[in-house]
């Protein structure tokens, strides 16, 4: 069972990302404020929930939060700052434009950086333990998820529209045949022993 608080007497945001290891596209994170009393059937890591589970548990989490708000990192930023430290700014974008200001951040993981001198708790599978953190990666999710299905209109040759950006053998064989996007990291491994590509 998911704990609805850590400390009941501080406003608490849940933080979470998504997109951490994928070849291509923004990396996601979301910052969800819950009341209190907030209890879910499911609510649950968004890795361990279908899609359309994913799809119904946003709709609820937008119309109970308190607050919420998502932050991007570009796949430009990724390859200029590094992944972790893009993971860390996706948060704090998140956090800096929820409408109310949380005294606490309950941080999925095992590192964060400091920010606006909030106070916060890493928690290691926190998205198992904490209905907060479990909403921000739902929210996470969804939005990326989506951001994704979109850009795979414009660039059909990776199956952004199933896999998202991650490395699936689809993925890499448009990246064989046609080359990388704008989308892609360029700093990541994009091929095994980073066959030659070309920019489209």
């Amino acid at each position: 069972m998911l704990k609805a608080y850590f400390d009941l007497l501080k406003i608490e945001a849940g933080c979470d990302e998504a997109g951490r290891g994928c070849l291509a596209g923004p990396v996601v994170a979301s910052a969800v404020i819950l009341p209190k009393d907030f209890k879910h059937a499911f609510l649950n890591d968004s890795k361990q929930l279908r899609a359309s589970q994913r799809s119904e548990l946003k709709l609820e989490i937008e119309t109970t939060a308190l607050a919420y708000a998502i932050g991007l990192v570009t796949a430009q930023e990724i390859d200029s700052i590094n992944i972790l430290n893009a993971s860390f700014l996706a948060m704090q974008r998140a956090i800096d434009t929820l409408k109310m200001k949380p005294q606490l951040l309950l941080i999925d993981g095992n590192r964060y950086k400091p920010h606006n001198e909030i106070a916060y708790k890493c928690i290691i599978k926190g998205d198992e333990k904490f209905y907060a953190i479990a909403a921000a990666s739902v929210l996470a999710k969804t939005y990326r998820d989506q951001l994704m299905h979109d850009l795979a209109i414009e660039f059909p040759y990776y199956g952004w529209d199933t896999n998202v950006g991650y490395p699936t053998i689809k993925h890499r064989e448009g990246l064989r045949k046609h080359g990388i996007s704008p989308h892609h990291r360029k700093t990541f491994q994009l091929l095994p022993r980073q066959l030659a590509l070309f920019v489209k």
